[in-house]
């Protein structure tokens, strides 16, 4: 039997893209309905499903395993329990012998570990959010903005001035002052 394992990704949160490529050979798909490492309710009962000859697809690496030992710990399950991992987009299976260069399976795991800090990044911003939390860096008060353009705009402040007296910085003052001149 082959059984495909999708979840939302940092780059696929509908699980489309995935989707598409399982579909056509997979009987039967887990979805997770989150990206979260954990409780990762679908891929534990599809680990209890499979039997010896079975196969599991998945798109690439990250949909599977969030982590290098994660990604190990299912390997060595599938090996005992005589299962094959396909992983579609390194075109790669478990069962294999791989005879790849050093340099072509660095280029894997770097992007198996990219893939991972962008997935992390991306569940967390996702947390963030959910939480009313605002992202980036914090504005400079209206008040300091106001107070450095007039400054700037009296001709009697040199920007060394502006910024000990507002504490708005060079670049900041240019970037409120673009957004003047576009007004």
């Amino acid at each position: 039997m082959i059984y495909g394992y999708i979840r939302p990704l940092y780059d696929d949160e509908t699980c489309d893209q995935q989707l598409k490529v399982l579909s056509e050979t997979c009987q039967t798909i887990y979805r997770e309905s989150h990206g979260s490492p954990k409780k990762r309710t679908q891929l534990e009962e599809m680990l209890m499903t499979i039997q010896q000859g079975d196969t599991i697809l998945v798109e690439r690496m990250l949909a599977l395993a969030d982590t290098t030992r994660h990604l190990q710990d299912i390997l060595k399950i599938c090996e005992k329990d005589g299962v094959t991992i396909i992983f579609r987009n390194e075109k790669m299976d478990s069962n294999q012998t791989l005879s790849l260069s050093l340099q072509q399976m660095l280029n894997h795991y770097i992007q198996f570990q990219t893939d991972v800090a962008k997935q992390s990044a991306f569940i967390g911003i996702s947390n963030a959010k959910e939480q009313g939390k605002t992202l980036g860096r914090p504005r400079k008060p209206d008040i300091n903005i106001q107070k450095a353009l007039a400054m700037y705009h009296s001709g009697n402040f040199t920007l060394h001035d502006i910024k000990n007296e507002t504490g708005i910085s060079k670049s900041t003052l240019y970037r409120y002052l673009e957004t003047q001149d576009t007004l």
